[in-house]
C-alpha cells in the first residue's frame, strides 16, 4: 500500500465509537423510506431505475449532513432535549436537498410524498435510538406507576409540590423518572395560588388548592415530603409558605437553583434543605450603588482569619474586587490549604497567596508587611468561643488584644490604606473575656486612629451572629436533631441578633469603603430572634414534633453568656449613611482616654506577657475606663 497513510489511535478510536450510530442511522433512513415507498404503491410497481441508488443518495446525504451538525460527536446519554433541533436541522436540510435533487429527473425516482413522510419517520427513529434509554425509563414507569400500581423503588417518599409553574413540572418530572435510585417519588400534586391553575393537571398531577390549604392536603393525602419550587419567590412569601408547612408533620425542602434543575447531566439531587437565611429570613444585600466602591478595587489585599468562617467569605467576596494581590492569614494550616487550593481553581489567573502565620506574632508579622505591603487589611482573626476563654483569658489577650495591636501597629508603619477590625455586639457592655476583649480591641483600633495623625483610616464593624458559622446553633441543633435529640436550648427566653455570613461580609466591604477613619460602623440586625423558636422551628421542619418527638433541654446560662446581646452603649448614637443597612456609631467615652499612654501601657504589658498580673484583662478594661460588667470570680 505505497499511497496508504496510518491513522493516529485517537482516529481509529472516534471512528469506531461512530460507526455504530452512522450504521444504526443508515439502516433507519433505509427501512423507513421502504417502508414508506411499499404503503404508497401497495403491491403495484414503479418504474423507475433511479429508486434504489436514490435512497443510497438520501442515506448518504443524511449522514453527512448529520455528521456536520455533530450528531456523532456526543455521549447521547448526558444531553438535554435541547440537542434534538441539531438533529431536526440535519434531517430537514437533507429532505430539501434530496427533493431539489429529484426534480429534473424524469421519472421521478421517488413521488415527493414518500421523501416527505419518510423523512418524518426517520428523524423520529433517530430521534427514539439516542434517547431510547429516556424514553424507556419513562415508559416503564408509567407502565407500573399507572397500570401495575407499583414502583420500582423500595422506597417511595409522597411529595406535594408547591408551585405549578415551570420549576414545579420540570421538578415533577425529574423525580418521577428517577427509577434507577434507591429513594422513588410519588408526585400526589401541586399547590398554587393562581386561580386560573386550580383543577388543573400538570405531569399527569392535579393543582389541589392555594397554600392555605396545605395543612389539610397534607393530612389528607399522607404527604411525607413538601417541595416548594417558586423560581424568584419573595421572602416574605416564602416564609408565609413554611408558616403553613410547619402546621404538618412533613418535611419541607426547596428548588434553589433553576439551572441546576434544567440540567438533567447533574447527579446531585435538585432539591436542598430549608437553609438558616430561610429560617432568619434575612436577605442577601448586594453591591450598593451608593457607595464608592474603589477603595478597595485593585488593591493589594490582606486578610487576616482567612480560613474561618467570616474570614473565608471575605476572601472569596474581595477576589470578586479584582485585587491585584490577595494575602491569605490564617494560623490552621489545612484549612488555609483547603481555601487556597479552591481559590487558585476559580481565580488560576489572580496572584494569591496564603501564609501560616499567627497574629500574636510580632516578628512574623513585621516580616510579612514587610515583604506584601498591602493596602486594605481586613482583620477577622480571633477567639470567639465564649465559655471556652472563660477558662483561658490569657489566650484571648494574647490572640484577640495582642493580635489587634500589632496589626494596627503594622498597618500604620507600612501605610496602609485601610484597616478594618472585624467587631461583635458582645463588645457592647461584656460580661464575657471574649466581649470584653474585643471591646479592647474597638479601643486599639481607636487609639491608633487619634495618635500621631495616621495615613491610614481605621475602622470597626460591629454585629451580631453569623448563620452557619462553625459552632453556631443552627449546625448544632442540625447535627443534634439527626441524632434524633436531645436539642440543647441554653435558656428558654434567650434572644440574640443573626444575618447570614455573606450579608454581614457584603455589609463590612461597603463601611470599609465608606469610612473616613476612627469610626465604628454598626450594621442594620433587623429584630432579635429567640433561639427557642429557632430549634422548634428547624424540628417542624424535619416533619418532627418539638418536645415530642425531638426533646428540647434547657442548660443554663454558661459562663460569660447574656440572655440579651446589645448592638451599642448608651453613649452611641446611630447615624444613617449612604448605606440603608449600615450605621454610624457617634460617641466614644473620652473620659480618661489618652491615647499615647493607652497604647503604651499595652505594649509593655503584651512585651511582659501579663506575667505580674493575676486577670490582665479586668486590668487593662480598668485602665482604659471600658463598662466591664462582671468582676473577676
Amino acid at each position: 500500500m505505497l499511497f496508504a497513510i496510518p491513522l493516529p489511535d485517537r482516529a481509529i478510536e472516534r471512528f469506531k465509537r461512530m460507526l455504530p450510530w452512522i450504521v444504526g442511522d443508515a439502516l433507519v433512513i433505509v427501512a423507513c423510506h421502504l417502508f414508506v415507498f411499499s404503503i404508497r404503491i401497495q403491491g403495484g410497481e414503479y418504474n423507475s431505475p433511479h429508486t434504489a441508488p436514490f435512497i443510497a443518495g438520501i442515506v448518504l446525504v443524511n449522514l453527512l449532513l448529520l455528521y456536520q451538525f455533530r450528531a456523532y460527536h456526543r455521549l447521547w446519554k448526558q444531553t438535554s432535549g435541547y440537542m434534538i433541533l441539531s438533529l431536526v436541522w440535519a434531517v430537514a436540510i437533507a429532505t430539501a436537498l434530496v427533493l431539489l435533487a429529484s426534480i429534473p429527473m424524469r421519472p421521478r425516482p421517488l413521488p415527493f410524498s414518500v421523501i416527505l413522510a419518510s423523512s418524518a419517520l426517520s428523524l423520529s427513529g433517530i430521534i427514539i435510538i439516542r434517547y431510547r434509554s429516556r424514553l424507556l425509563s419513562a415508559l416503564d414507569w408509567r407502565f407500573r406507576a399507572v397500570v401495575l400500581r407499583d414502583f420500582p423503588n423500595k422506597n417511595i417518599i409522597r411529595v406535594l409540590i408547591v408551585g405549578a409553574g415551570e420549576s414545579g413540572g420540570t421538578l415533577a418530572r425529574r423525580l418521577q423518572h428517577q427509577i434507577r435510585s434507591e429513594q422513588g417519588y410519588k408526585i400526589v400534586g401541586f399547590i398554587d395560588d393562581d386561580p386560573t391553575k386550580q383543577g388543573l393537571d400538570i405531569e399527569g398531577r392535579p393543582v389541589l388548592g392555594d397554600r392555605t390549604r396545605i395543612p389539610q392536603i397534607v393530612e389528607d393525602n399522607d404527604i411525607e415530603l413538601v417541595i416548594v419550587a417558586i423560581h424568584n419567590i419573595g421572602g416574605r412569601e416564602f416564609r408565609d409558605i413554611l408558616a403553613q408547612c410547619e402546621k404538618t408533620t412533613a418535611r419541607i425542602k426547596v428548588v434553589p437553583d433553576m439551572m441546576a434543575l434544567l440540567d438533567t447531566t447533574r447527579r446531585s439531587s435538585p432539591i436542598r434543605d430549608v437553609q438558616p437565611e430561610d429560617l432568619i429570613g434575612r436577605s442577601i444585600i448586594e453591591r450598593h450603588s451608593s457607595v464608592d466602591l474603589s477603595a478597595v478595587t485593585q488593591k493589594v489585599v490582606l486578610i487576616t482569619g482567612a480560613a474561618g468562617s467570616i474570614g473565608s467569605e471575605l476572601v472569596q467576596q474581595m477576589a470578586t474586587y479584582e485585587p491585584i494581590r490577595l494575602i491569605l492569614v490564617d494560623n490552621n494550616e489545612s484549612a488555609l490549604h483547603d481555601l487556597f487550593i479552591s481559590l487558585t481553581a476559580k481565580y488560576p489567573s489572580m496572584d494569591i497567596h496564603h501564609v501560616l502565620c499567627d497574629v500574636a506574632d510580632r516578628h512574623e508579622l513585621h516580616l510579612l508587611f514587610d515583604a506584601y505591603r498591602p493596602q486594605v487589611v481586613f482583620h477577622a482573626a480571633a477567639y470567639k468561643h465564649v465559655p471556652l476563654l472563660e477558662a483561658y483569658p490569657h489566650q484571648a489577650l494574647r490572640v484577640n488584644v495582642g493580635g489587634t495591636f500589632n496589626m494596627a501597629r503594622l498597618a500604620h508603619q507600612f501605610k496602609a490604606e485601610r484597616f478594618v477590625l472585624i467587631s461583635t455586639d458582645k463588645a457592647v457592655r461584656p460580661s464575657s473575656i471574649m466581649g470584653a476583649s474585643k471591646r479592647l480591641c474597638e479601643y486599639i483600633v481607636h487609639a491608633y486612629s487619634r495618635f500621631d495623625t495616621p495615613r491610614t483610616h481605621y475602622t470597626a464593624v460591629r454585629f451580631g451572629n453569623v448563620l452557619g458559622s462553625r459552632g453556631s446553633v443552627v449546625p448544632t441543633f442540625n447535627r443534634q436533631i439527626d441524632q434524633g435529640g436531645p436539642v440543647t436550648v441554653t435558656h428558654p427566653e434567650m434572644t440574640r441578633y443573626f444575618m447570614s455570613i455573606s450579608e454581614a461580609v457584603n455589609l463590612v466591604i461597603h463601611a470599609a469603603c465608606m469610612t473616613n477613619g476612627d469610626e465604628i460602623f454598626l450594621l442594620r440586625m433587623g429584630e432579635t430572634v429567640k433561639i427557642l423558636d429557632i430549634a422548634e422551628r428547624m424540628i417542624r421542619l424535619r416533619g418532627l414534633r418539638p418536645h415530642e418527638d425531638i426533646a428540647i433541654e434547657f442548660t443554663g446560662t454558661r459562663p460569660g453568656e447574656k440572655l440579651h446581646e446589645e448592638l451599642h452603649h448608651d453613649i452611641e448614637k446611630p447615624c444613617e449613611t449612604v448605606h440603608p443597612s449600615i450605621f454610624k456609631l457617634n460617641g466614644w467615652d473620652e473620659n480618661n482616654f489618652f491615647a499615647e499612654e493607652f497604647l503604651n501601657k499595652i505594649e509593655r504589658l503584651l512585651q511582659d506577657g501579663f506575667a505580674e498580673s493575676p486577670d490582665p484583662l479586668q486590668t487593662l478594661l480598668r485602665i482604659t475606663s471600658v463598662d466591664y460588667d462582671r468582676l473577676s470570680t
